[in-house]
């Protein structure tokens, strides 16, 4: 996979023998565990390519929900020399810096109570200090500006249904990019046009706590609004919608991939055995910062995984590695997976 030369101009993906696509979960302040993979990925790219290089540099596409939108801003948004604003090492320190004021926590012995009553009134955060931080950050930073193309996908409340921000206007990002293929858009040429291979995939999950298993239907038939928003200072719907949604994906993904006899074109790196307050997606404090800091330092440790599709549970495979071993490992520049 060669760098694009972004600080030029963006390339379309024909320019290169595979279609590039990163991938990275919503999940608030969990969002910390793909910083810490990226910033890997891009230090070992610039081992082997100079310290200049950045993730734009690599991925045709970046794609990213929620908090993984907030990343995807990060790595493409252009700074005054038309190179990323930020390198993949600030994430981490952004997120440390400014989450416990994006989320600030109430504190002493009714802060349960505090909690839940923020819950039933209206916004648990206002989303004022982070609405100010990426406007002092990206200005008027537009779109068509990004040095590769983005995909964010948002939710339309008024319509109820999907809005995507994209310099493609993708459905999702792998859509996407089929989708020109298949309209035979030369920027993405392709003699075979549904040619998997040609797609190289990584996406990254922010954790999920799906091992605790800490619902049951027997539970949850007895619950009424209340509980649903609020249950032992989890709020299940936010669970349950936000596991479907990335679970869905990496569910059509795998399907896709092994039915095309293209799994090795596909990586997905999470880990679904959180437990506590690391599993949860606001809790800013500083201890359980450092703990998200260290579940993505071993996340690398841990051997590749692909989603079973009959539990939804990951499979391991230690005999193909882990995930550090397979980011790029030689000078061709190749992601191996």
């Amino acid at each position: 996979m060669e760098a694009k030369t972004s600080g030029i101009r963006k390339l379309p993906p024909k320019y290169g023998n595979v279609i590039t696509i990163l991938s990275i979960d919503g999940g608030g302040i969990r969002g910390i565990i793909p910083g810490v993979i990226l910033e890997y990925l891009e230090s070992h790219l610039q081992e082997l390519d100079g310290e200049d290089v950045r993730l734009a540099d690599y991925f045709d596409v970046i794609s990213g929900t929620s908090t993984g939108g907030l990343v995807t801003a990060m790595l493409a948004a252009p700074d005054a020399k038309n190179r990323p604003l930020f390198a993949a090492k600030d994430i981490l320190p952004f997120y440390l810096e400014h989450s416990p004021k994006i989320f600030p926590q109430a504190s002493g012995p009714f802060a349960s109570v505090i909690d839940l009553l923020k819950a039933v009134k209206g916004p648990k955060y206002n989303g004022k200090y982070l609405r100010n931080l990426i406007r002092d950050r990206l200005g008027q930073t537009g779109l068509h500006q990004t040095l590769t193309n983005v995909v964010i996908p948002t939710f339309d409340v008024k319509k109820l249904q999907p809005t995507i921000f994209s310099s493609y206007q993708a459905l999702v990002a792998i859509s996407e990019a089929a989708k020109q293929i298949l309209r035979k858009n030369q920027d993405f040429n392709s003699s075979k046009p549904m040619d998997y291979n040609r797609f190289l995939v990584i996406s990254l999950g922010t954790g999920s706590n799906r091992s605790e298993k800490k619902y049951n239907s027997k539970m949850a038939s007895k619950w009424g609004v209340i509980s649903w928003i609020y249950n032992n200072g989890s709020t299940p719907i936010i669970d349950c919608y936000m596991e479907a949604g990335a679970d869905m994906v990496d569910y059509h993904n795998c399907v896709v991939f092994q039915a095309f006899q293209s799994e090795n074109s596909y990586l997905r790196i999470t880990d679904d055995t959180l437990k506590g307050d690391v599993a949860s997606a606001d809790i800013a404090t500083e201890e359980n910062l450092k703990k998200l800091v260290e579940v993505g330092q071993l996340l690398l440790k841990k051997p590749v995984s692909r989603q079973d599709l009959d539990t939804g549970l990951q499979n391991y495979f230690p005999m193909r590695g882990n995930s550090e071993s397979r980011m790029p490992n030689s000078k061709s520049n190749k992601l191996s997976l």
